[in-house]
């Protein structure tokens, strides 16, 4: 490990081996995992468990005011299943209300930002497809943790320090400031108020959220812009999953209002490109750089609402619709591509794989860290703020509208060979999730390291775009020589100032048959992964 990694909690593995894995951002959401497969759930009851202890432990990154995607690999099948549990504008959104208060964007701390949260209906389709557990049993250890109390990490109360003055004024934020302030590293915090929530759910499920006390609380939270009868819609829907074969593997992701065509589209021109194997020649950067560039522009003109996209998902990720792309890149200089309009990460990812190989590859997020900030009476947990991703630009796709779903960052992926499993891979990251997911493929795929090499190997982000190109930050264990040819091809690269939490933690468990591996990524103190 280079100079300037994170200390790690004590038992936080960084590789694990076994039949079973799980790989979360947080110890005590891989222990809830395994700790459900022990007690006979499968991998989508030990997602739910993992899932539902990150809102009480990290709820700085997901919760369930926020939104759920999942992919769902069952063993003897071809095709993972795929769900959208992203909210709906409420009833009453209106993008020119918003233009006519005097703004250009949706703000993130205001009702505007809040759509419907889907992470509780999530759960309920998952629970109800896939499950052998029932939801109260799956959602016990979070309750658990909850009551009995959990040590705060040292990202956590950085966060809680930094958004003291938009929580701790609230009913729902008073048990994250237990005396006042936020809690130090290791020191205990329970969440009362968010167990009795999260026990209700687990009894009756999403009545128990959507409707009821909870659910006047949420259109008391949003002014009124959700109405009652957005809650009773359900927000979770079974789509069909895209894909495409890149390097003898075959990566899935979820179609639009999700961005995660991007990592496959990338990844097929990273192959084309055939740059160097070796992960340390700058040409192999260079190529990942440039393919992921050469679609990165054009996400805000089609991720938007299935309903509203203009073009259709499978059109995405056409051959010849990327090989025009491919035609424009050239592997002596960087090229310049259309700069798209500016746009506006706090998120989960998590992968569970059981013996039996069901794998589950599944994302949640609030969005910008606690979401919007705003907290649902004293139910214990905040809303996202994903509706700032709606564009007010007067008939845009993505134009703010009642009943929509906004573009969406998360991005989960699930990879086969040979119609078998083969990788459940994901991060957070806001829009930088495609690019690094995409560094990861290149890095096992191409490359040919194990995941947790990988895992080591520096990062770099394509950032804000300008006219003659992009900004590149690199994490500083990136070898100089690759910076100075990155350099000479066009390229303007900025060291971070060391391993960049924000780039991660990615999680991967690869593996075949009886030997899966479960990798964590060594930027986040609190990541693990376990494995039986």
């Amino acid at each position: 490990m280079s100079p300037g990694a994170p200390t790690r909690l004590e038992g936080a593995a960084l590789e694990s081996l076994g039949q079973q894995a799980v790989v979360t951002p947080h110890y005590l959401a891989s222990q809830a995992a395994l700790e459900t497969m022990a007690r006979g759930g499968n991998a989508v009851d030990a997602a739910i468990a993992a899932n539902a202890t990150l809102g009480v432990v990290a709820p700085d990154t997901c919760g369930i005011g926020g939104d759920l995607f999942a992919l769902v690999h069952q063993p003897g099948t071809t095709v993972p299943d795929a769900l959208n549990a992203s909210g709906r504008a409420g009833a009453r959104a209106d993008s020119a209300a918003v233009r006519d208060a005097g703004h250009t964007s949706i703000p993130i701390r205001s009702p505007w930002s809040a759509t419907v949260p889907g992470c509780v209906d999530g759960w309920e389709a998952l629970a109800e497809r896939h499950a052998r557990l029932p939801l109260r049993k799956s959602l016990a250890p979070a309750i658990e943790h909850a009551i009995e109390g959990f040590p705060a990490t040292p990202e956590l109360s950085a966060s809680l320090t930094r958004l003291q003055p938009v929580l701790a004024g609230q009913d729902s934020g008073a048990a994250l400031y237990p005396n006042g302030d936020a809690p130090q590293p290791g020191e205990l915090l329970t969440r009362p108020d968010l167990a009795r929530t999260l026990a209700d759910i687990g009894s009756d499920g999403r009545q128990a959220f959507y409707t009821g006390a909870i659910g006047e609380k949420l259109v008391t939270a949003t002014n009124g812009l959700v109405q009652p009868e957005d809650l009773s819609r359900v927000q979770a829907d079974w789509i069909q999953a895209i894909s495409l074969d890149i390097m003898g593997w075959t990566g899935w992701t979820i179609p639009p209002n999700s961005q995660g065509y991007l990592t496959l589209a990338a990844a097929w021109l990273f192959e084309q490109l055939d740059p160097p194997h070796d992960p340390n020649d700058p040409l192999f950067t260079h190529a990942a750089i440039e393919a992921y560039r050469a679609v990165a522009w054009e996400r805000d003109d089609f991720v938007a609402d299935a309903a509203c996209s203009p073009m259709p998902p499978e059109r995405l990720l056409d051959l010849s619709r990327l090989r025009d792309r491919l035609e424009r890149i050239t592997m002596h200089r960087r090229t310049t591509w259309p700069t798209p309009s500016p746009t506006l990460g706090g998120t989960a990812y998590l992968c569970v794989r059981d013996a039996t190989g069901m794998g589950v590859s599944l994302i949640q997020s609030n969005f910008h860290g606690i979401g919007s900030g705003i907290g649902v009476g004293d139910a214990g947990f905040f809303l996202q703020d994903r509706g700032s991703s709606f564009s007010l630009i007067p008939g845009h796709p993505n134009e703010l509208a009642p009943g929509k779903r906004p573009l969406h960052t998360l991005s989960p992926s699930l990879w086969t060979r040979n119609d078998a499993l083969a990788m459940l891979l994901g991060t957070r990251g806001g829009h930088f999730q495609p690019q690094t997911l995409l560094q990861m493929v290149t890095y096992m795929l191409w490359g040919e390291q194990d995941a947790a090499a990988a895992q080591q190997l520096a990062r770099w982000t394509s950032g804000e775009w300008r006219d003659e190109g992009t900004t590149l930050s690199y994490e500083p264990h990136l070898a100089g020589t690759v910076v100075a040819d990155l350099e000479q091809l066009g390229h303007e690269p900025t060291p971070a100032p060391g391993w960049m939490a924000g780039w991660g933690p990615v999680s991967v468990i690869t593996g075949e048959g009886n030997q899966v591996v479960g990798s964590a990524d060594p930027r986040v103190s609190a990541t693990a992964a376990l494995a039986e």
